[in-house]
């Protein structure tokens, strides 16, 4: 599978020197790809208000939900590169251009700021699910064909992914029901309109908590701090299953390199507090940070990995 290199820059005549000097000059931007209350929109408004501090602007924060993230995306790298529009993404950066036709190539129409954080999936089920344990799933599974549907925020997320990879591993079958967003789907799980969900820790765990689903494993290759009594879906019946879901920040091509540093510089300095790496452990996030430059090799190299996943699973918009 190949992707045609896309662009949507045009008109970069102002010197980058010169914008960066008078950056930030009036509100930034940052462009949520989801609807409230899922993983991404929680973690963007825990970093925007001391964001906007640091920066001596605010940070307006706006929800453009819709093609797994790739709405918001696209508004992202069509506006200018001056520093004053940016993003809050997920892999469905990646994903969604090689599952659907995309007007964007997800690392060279990109500024790379700073590969935020991972977070895992957590496999919950519906209550009223008779099942307590990933071998009881499946095997309710293969008893009931077809009969269990599973919500995701959208093609190509880390949840679908997830479903994905753990229906073909198991042998069984699986509806997959795509929502605009994690939070509308975990209201639907808990409401009983779907079965299951491989929901991201960050927005599934309240849920769990308040004991309004039950959880029975994570996806990622270890057990995680903020659930130890989870097993991962590896060790309850899976070997070798793991993936997770990364979240950074980015902004359009050719967006000046001081201005890119300085986001990354501020952002990591707000989560490397230890009440910041508090906030976000509680929220089931792995801090990952770096430079922009290891943010942009990561991309390269995630989009060789998920071409090469998408093609062996054989996936598909529809």
């Amino acid at each position: 599978m190949r992707l045609a290199r896309r662009t949507l820059l045009a008109g970069l005549a102002v010197p980058s020197v010169a914008r960066a000097q008078a950056w930030p000059s009036r509100p930034i931007r940052l462009v949520i790809p989801f609807p409230p209350g899922g993983t991404t929109d929680i973690l963007a408004r825990h970093i925007a208000p001391p964001l906007g501090a640091a920066l001596g602007q605010p940070i307006v924060l706006e929800n453009r939900s819709g093609g797994a993230g790739a709405v918001g995306v696209v508004e992202t790298l069509r506006a200018s590169a001056d520093g004053h529009t940016i993003c809050l993404t997920i892999s469905t950066l990646i994903t969604a251009a090689l599952l659907t036709k995309q007007p964007y190539n997800p690392v060279t129409d990109v500024a790379p700021i700073l590969h935020l954080a991972n977070v895992a999936n957590i496999l919950v089920v519906n209550k009223a699910l008779p099942v307590r344990s990933v071998p009881e799933l499946i095997a309710y599974a293969k008893a009931n064909p077809g009969r269990l549907s599973y919500g995701s925020p959208g093609i190509g997320t880390s949840v679908h992914l997830s479903g994905e990879m753990f229906a073909q591993a198991a042998g069984i079958e699986m509806v997959h029901v795509p929502y605009r967003g994690g939070g509308p789907a975990l209201a639907d799980l808990v409401g009983g309109q779907l079965q299951l969900m491989f929901g991201n820790a960050s927005s599934t765990l309240p849920f769990v908590r308040a004991d309004q689903v039950r959880a029975l494993a994570v996806t990622a290759a270890t057990r995680q701090a903020y659930a130890p009594e989870l097993p991962t879906i590896a060790e309850a019946a899976i070997p070798g299953f793991a993936i997770v879901e990364w979240y950074a920040f980015l902004g359009p091509a050719g967006m000046p390199a001081p201005i890119v540093e300085r986001l990354n510089r501020e952002i990591m300095a707000i989560v490397g507090t230890p009440e910041g790496r508090a906030k976000l452990l509680e929220l089931g996030a792995e801090i990952v940070g770096g430079t922009p430059a290891e943010f942009g090799a990561f991309l390269r190299a995630d989009l060789a990995r998920m071409e090469a996943l998408v093609t062996k699973a054989n996936l598909r918009a529809n």
